[in-house]
């Protein structure tokens, strides 16, 4: 059964969320820069802050990611990790995974072509105990 998407009032119709097999679907659509990024932490923050630990973050919309917008993810999973929750990426664009390539974290997250993808199995235990180091 396909849960509702819910947009967050906070944004608009840049950041939407919704459930799929035991994860948190949280899409963002356009830029995540010095400008969105504090409102999409804020987003994941109060879902965690309502019981939610397993994310997947979609990035398949997104047309630009900054410095900031890195630092936004990392601070995302920090806090999950902390919790023992799990955070699992979706992107295809080459542009947005050169910025995770540059910036040294290409390796370090699981990243997924599209939600459907990252959701087909449900979430087991803490994703994040090896984090921040690179998947084998």
């Amino acid at each position: 059964m396909r849960t509702p998407t819910q947009r967050t009032p906070e944004h608009d119709d840049r950041v939407e969320h919704r459930t799929a097999n035991g994860w948190t679907v949280v899409s963002v659509t356009g830029e995540v820069d010095v400008c969105s990024a504090p409102g999409i932490r804020e987003t994941v923050l109060r879902l965690m802050d309502e019981g939610r630990r397993h994310f997947v973050l979609d990035l398949c919309e997104v047309t630009f990611l900054d410095s900031m917008g890195l630092g936004m993810i990392v601070a995302i999973t920090k806090r999950l990790r902390a919790h023992g929750g799990s955070l699992t990426l979706t992107c295809a664009d080459p542009r947005i995974l050169r910025v995770f390539r540059i910036g040294g974290l290409r390796t370090v997250y699981t990243f997924h072509t599209s939600p459907a993808e990252a959701t087909q199995h449900a979430p087991k235990g803490n994703g994040l105990e090896g984090w921040p180091h690179a998947h084998a």
